[in-house]
């Protein structure tokens, strides 16, 4: 899907809303409708989306070469730029007059959004994601490619690892060397390096630190960048500096089983709830789902976390283009913890896994 099919899916989306217009500043959603990798700063950079007139790129005079040299040009967008002693914000609220509802990208700065607010009194302030997560949450074949490409990116750092990890190094030694390794693999950015090892491994979310690794070590390591794109990869793969604890080899055997079905799982007309269920319940009938301590997974695409979230209590259910994690992981307090992640795409019949890396526990040394 082009992005002039977006801005026209998008308008269409507004106008059934009832909406007067959509107004998007630098992030996922601007990349998603025009192919602008604006930066964020206090200068007002803005997408207006208007229910019945043509969009306009709003844009510092000191960015408009930037702009233009992002697919905007090639979309024939009225760029609509200010200097540096104009109000931005009125230029937008001079174009919108009379607008009674307008929709503001989830992600905007609060002191815009008031700014906005202030300038337009009479218009409603409403959730841009209600509008267009409904568009991002199912890829089309291009985005399906570059997610494909950027999760066989991420194999290519985990295929490494195994280099890397060795008792004596400390977490950010370690940390640093993968870091290295994802942009070597044609990221064009790091988002999160965790290398959790030992009883590090318990905390989820760990980043690094400079615990030392030991011998009989397990080491979560979950990693992600963006690609050129913009396109996200994420996968988590444990590993074990030498033989490790009895009782983590048998927690890991239960949870890769978990995350097998999981995956298997995955087809249209599942509910998100019910693919979190199968690992959980597999776990808890094994004697540890209360280790299992958060959803099985996020939906992935111009940003690392989006929707869909598959976790209990959500009952959408998935359709063909969905992207997502499986990640089912157990966290022992003061001892360690596992996780094993794959991105998936649900496909008309099933799922396509973007991760190849082995699932099994890979012991070094």
């Amino acid at each position: 899907m082009g992005f002039e099919t977006r801005l026209q899916a998008a308008t269409a989306a507004i106008r059934e809303a009832g909406i007067d217009a959509l107004l998007i500043t630098p992030g996922a959603d601007l990349r998603y409708l025009v192919g602008y990798d604006a930066k964020p700063l206090e200068r007002l950079t803005c997408l207006v989306v208007p229910a019945n007139a043509e969009p306009i790129m709003v844009v510092p005079a000191l960015e408009e070469l930037a702009a233009l040299a992002s697919p905007v040009a090639d979309l024939g967008l009225e760029i609509a730029t200010w200097g540096e002693t104009e109000n931005p914000i009125a230029l937008v609220a001079d174009r919108l007059a009379g607008a009674t509802s307008v929709a503001l990208d989830d992600h905007m700065w609060a002191e815009k959004v008031l700014r906005f607010r202030a300038a337009m009194p009479t218009a409603t302030q409403l959730p841009a994601g209600s509008i267009l997560g409904s568009l991002r949450i199912r890829k089309d074949d291009d985005e399906i490619a570059s997610l494909i490409a950027a999760g066989a990116a991420i194999d290519c750092v985990h295929e490494r690892v195994s280099e890397m990890l060795r008792p004596g190094r400390t977490e950010r030694e370690v940390g640093r060397d993968i870091h290295d390794a994802i942009i070597d693999a044609g990221h064009a950015h790091v988002d999160f390096v965790i290398v959790a090892s030992g009883p590090n491994g318990a905390s989820p979310h760990h980043d690094v630190s400079d615990r030392v690794i030991r011998e009989g070590d397990a080491v979560v390591i979950d990693i992600g960048g963006t690609m050129p794109d913009g396109y996200c990869s994420d996968s988590t793969r444990t590993y074990a500096v030498g033989e490790p604890d009895p009782d983590f080899l048998r927690m890991y055997a239960i949870l890769h089983e978990a995350q097998k079905a999981a995956v298997e799982s995955v087809r249209p007309g599942m509910t998100c709830e019910e693919v979190d269920a199968v690992a959980r319940d597999l776990m808890s009938d094994a004697g540890i789902g209360d280790l299992f301590i958060h959803r099985i997974g996020h939906g992935i695409g111009l940003q690392s976390h989006e929707e869909p979230y598959l976790v209990a209590g959500n009952s959408r259910e998935l359709e063909s283009g969905m992207a997502f994690s499986i990640e089912p992981g157990f966290y022992l307090e003061g001892r360690f913890g596992a996780r094993i992640e794959d991105i998936v795409i649900c496909t008309d019949d099933g799922v396509q896994a973007v991760n190849h890396r082995p699932h099994h526990l890979q012991i070094i040394g």
